[in-house]
């Protein structure tokens, strides 16, 4: 059962620890920043985290350095956060996977979800294209959906995160399908058997498909309501599947361990909508990549994540998804 408890409210206090004059958080940091991208080099999350570190620097006067901690669906570099001092020198690029989809997914999460976490800014939202080799046989997203039906489990999917196993899984449910699940450490390698007929399937961040699209990849439909800028002949999964009520996309989040003094998480803040705001961030991950640049206040951050923590685990339970 999900605590209804907001990420805010693990913070008692907080602005009562070190550095809680606004003069000194202006002296912070004392040196560089370390985030953690819990997920390989190449996925949209280090996309976006590299991106935005690149740019936090301006404010902050330190560099934002990004680790690659992979594994257990993101798992690892997230609990590497969660346990790290909550003085903000260490912070987490988080995502859906890490930060709402965890608990459902999975019977043993190393840390809190809800509780472990300081929220900073939500840093961009991303569709989810379902995609297949440019050569398949698959032509429409009915294609795919029918082969599935005719023959349970010998339409395979790639799998490399928490979200797109939800993405693929609620598309079956939802069809009434089944496809067999092939799992990956990283996006790009998913990509690349994708692009060598070894899987039939991967539905991904639009991030990591778009810049294949043509190029080895077909996309056959986009996860969200609306169909993507990038690629306004594509229709959405409601469309191509018949699907009205399917509707699912990726977002990701910066955070700080629980406990990171107000002022501390008000500079990181400061420093994310200073990136935000470069005309070069917002090409690279806007209109090359189709991501919607999005931040918020702290209080806003908390807010979202534990909406989007009840509409995740929600999907992940009407997909019939059973915790590992």
């Amino acid at each position: 059962m999900l605590r209804r408890r907001t990420l805010l409210g693990a913070m008692p206090g907080f602005a009562a620890l070190p550095l809680a004059s606004p003069a000194l958080a202006q002296s912070w940091p004392p040196g560089p920043v370390r985030g953690i991208v819990p997920f390989a080099p190449g996925s949209a999350t280090d996309t976006v985290a590299r991106l935005f570190a690149d740019r936090m620097r301006e404010t902050l006067g330190q560099p934002v350095v990004v680790e690659n901690r992979a594994g257990a669906n993101g798992l690892i570099g997230a609990e590497a956060v969660a346990r790290a001092a909550p003085d903000g020198m260490t912070v987490l690029f988080g995502t859906n996977s890490t930060n709402a989809a965890a608990n459902a997914l999975f019977k043993r999460v190393p840390f809190d979800m809800e509780r472990a976490f300081a929220p900073i800014s939500t840093l961009a939202s991303v569709p989810l294209l379902v995609a297949v080799k440019a050569d398949s046989p698959y032509r429409t997203l009915a294609d795919l959906l029918n082969a599935a039906r005719a023959r349970p489990d010998a339409v395979t999917y790639a799998q490399a995160s928490s979200s797109q196993r939800v993405a693929a899984e609620m598309l079956a449910s939802m069809a009434g399908v089944k496809m067999l699940m092939v799992p990956y450490r990283s996006s790009p390698n998913a990509v690349q058997d994708l692009m060598a007929g070894r899987v039939d399937v991967f539905v991904a961040d639009q991030a990591v498909i778009l810049p294949q699209v043509g190029q080895g990849l077909r996309a056959l439909a986009v996860t969200t309501k609306e169909r993507s800028a990038q690629l306004p002949d594509v229709p959405t999964v409601a469309e191509a599947g018949n699907l009205p009520n399917y509707e699912l996309f990726a977002w990701f989040v910066l955070a700080a361990p629980a406990g990171t003094p107000a002022p501390v998480i008000a500079r990181l803040n400061e420093a994310v909508r200073h990136a935000a705001a470069s005309p070069d961030l917002k090409e690279r991950l806007g209109s090359a990549l189709g991501m919607a640049i999005r931040t918020g206040s702290p209080e806003e951050t908390a807010n979202f994540v534990a909406a989007e923590t009840r509409k995740w685990t929600a999907a992940i339970q009407a997909a019939g998804i059973e915790p590992e």
